[in-house]
């Protein structure tokens, strides 16, 4: 499975996310309790690195289809990102070695990512007409 550049870059930045993540569980615990932090911040992050791999698998594979089957793909796709997201919280909220706060913010690492590929990807390829100098 070969993946986008632009998924290369989402799991990269995932992966930062989550480093940065398990450093503040370990200063804010300073101690071992920061484990169950640590392995709901890992599910968290191994589920959005499978959802950038599903959403690139996706977008592959509506390329060819045609506009209405297409729609419907996504749209069961979208859905079933959004159940795993669920499950995943639903788990760490229910099982008491998973910290639920940990799991929400390895969720929101695919938020983070998003938002630094948006604003930070080639920024100087294709510059605005308005930001031009």
């Amino acid at each position: 499975m070969k993946l986008s550049d632009i998924a290369k870059r989402m799991i990269l930045v995932i992966g930062i996310s989550f480093l940065v993540l398990i450093a503040a569980g370990i200063a804010y615990y300073r101690s071992f309790a920061f484990l169950p932090f640590a392995l709901g911040a890992f599910l968290g992050t191994a589920l959005n690195v499978y959802k950038v791999i599903m959403l690139d698998r996706t977008v592959k594979k509506v390329a060819g289809m045609e506009k209405e089957k297409a729609g419907n793909y996504v749209t069961v796709q979208r859905f079933l990102r959004f159940l795993l997201t669920g499950i995943i919280l639903v788990l760490s909220a229910l099982l008491t070695f998973i910290n639920v706060w940990g799991a929400a913010a390895g969720v929101l690492t695919f938020q983070i990512a998003a938002f630094f590929i948006k604003n930070f990807n080639g920024h100087d390829e294709n510059p605005n007409e308005e930001t031009k100098t």
